[in-house]
């Protein structure tokens, strides 16, 4: 069994971390103001099952692979980037349409879901932190090292699920409080649709060692 101590450094620094505004915060954070709180929200949950994608491909050895490739490693990150850019021109071009402040009905919740997954597994930064840091913490004395790696980054996800929770409900109700007309709506959408561009943008130019 893992020790304590590493469990509880571990959370600590994750906890740290997470908190930390980042690229994933202003994801959230640009969905909020795209879809509304419950768009937001899904697209934590999205997210997150992405990220454990990735830390089942770490723990099983494949994210170091991702890592030395510098080929598959760009595809990767080019790929995110672009669905990024994408979801951003999609919600400035359809920004007329977001009326409502709880932009995300029953029908898309699949949809929401679907586009959050794939920004979530495709980046390749992640990746790169998870082979990086949780090594650092797993103890090869106390048993099967991939059984700790998955652990640990069960812990970090829990901990993402919380905190980019908090800035999905935020954002989402700064939304409700300056976006009560469809125009002022229009405008907070365009606004998310920048922010998601300009996340995309800024991976796309960024290395494994940045």
């Amino acid at each position: 069994m893992m020790p304590l101590e590493n469990l509880v450094a571990f959370t600590i620094a994750a906890a740290v971390l997470v908190a930390i505004p980042g690229p994933s915060v202003l994801f959230v954070v640009g969905r909020a103001l795209v879809l509304g709180r419950r768009g937001a929200l899904l697209s934590v949950v999205g997210n997150a099952m992405g990220v454990l994608i990735q830390v089942v491909a770490v723990a099983a050895g494949l994210g170091v692979l991702i890592e030395r490739s510098v080929v598959l490693f760009t595809v990767i990150k080019l790929v995110g980037a672009a669905y990024l850019i994408y979801l951003g021109v999609q919600a400035i071009r359809h920004r007329r349409r977001a009326t409502t402040a709880d932009a995300a009905p029953a029908p898309r919740r699949s949809r929401v879901l679907r586009e959050s997954f794939v920004v979530g597994i495709s980046n390749p930064k992640t990746v790169v932190f998870f082979i990086a840091v949780l090594p650092q913490f797993a103890a090869p004395s106390a048993g099967w090292v991939p059984a700790q790696l998955l652990l640990l980054g069960a812990i970090f996800i829990a901990l993402a699920l919380v905190l980019d929770s908090v800035w999905a409900l935020a954002a989402g109700s700064a939304r409700d409080w300056f976006g009560r007309s469809p125009k002022r709506i229009g405008a907070m959408s365009a606004t998310g649709g920048a922010a998601m561009i300009a996340l995309g943008g800024t991976l796309a130019i960024t290395s494994a060692k940045a």
